[in-house]
């Protein structure tokens, strides 16, 4: 384990304690996380590459497969590999999109495997313009292969989310959208991100019917 990941499950460990001061305490709500939390403008996106988040779908955790599929994995049924990739490389799979509730077939091919991508839940240029620019290499590939901040999703809803914040895109399933902004709360909260005032507004005002919500931990 780097330092980086030290540091980062040293300050969930005491986040997670720090509002009963105990280890049996429980997970804070989003309200509770954002009240922690700077709110900013939107820094320029000046400097902002894909590459400024490490190689695309990097083996962070060294278990031989790439975050891609180790996300597959996690958020796919009925999952097939591709033959002699020793069970890493999914060729197949049914995924159960939680943006629109859909079932959706996925079938890894040129063609095909667009139907079912990766989102980062706090999109990588917002990333940026967030706070990500002031992070290392090593700091900005941990976010953008966090699991955490990915989610196998519907292709085209991926698409028209582009780099949005609350503010500006929510799922179109109604049911998941306080899910939805409390890993993203979660994602700025754990890499010492802002807010901008409208993305905290919109968030706030989607609390209003789910005051309750916590923030997930993994």
């Amino acid at each position: 384990m780097s330092r980086w990941e030290i540091r980062i499950a040293l300050a969930l460990t005491l986040f997670f304690t720090g509002f009963t001061g105990g280890a049996e305490a429980a997970a804070p709500t989003v309200v509770d996380v954002i009240a922690k939390m700077a709110v900013k403008g939107r820094a320029a996106k000046t400097g902002y590459t894909r590459e400024q988040f490490g190689t695309a779908w990097k083996d962070v955790d060294h278990n031989g497969c790439d975050t891609r599929n180790d996300i597959l994995y996690r958020d796919l049924t009925s999952i097939i590999y591709k033959v002699s990739a020793k069970d890493c490389v999914v060729f197949s799979g049914v995924l159960v999109d939680p943006y629109s509730g859909e079932s959706i077939s996925f079938l890894r091919g040129v063609a095909t495997s667009s139907d079912v991508q990766i989102d980062h839940v706090v999109a990588l240029s917002n990333a940026w313009q967030t706070g990500a620019f002031k992070l290392t290499l090593e700091e900005r590939t941990e976010l953008a292969n966090d699991p955490l901040n990915l989610l196998a999703v519907k292709g085209r809803l991926n698409s028209q989310k582009s780099d949005g914040d609350a503010a500006t895109w929510l799922p179109p399933r109604k049911s998941y959208r306080c899910t939805y902004v409390a890993r993203q709360v979660a994602v700025k909260y754990k890499y010492g991100l802002w807010l901008t005032a409208p993305e905290k507004a919109a968030i706030l005002k989607l609390l209003q019917t789910c005051p309750g919500q916590v923030i997930p931990n993994g």
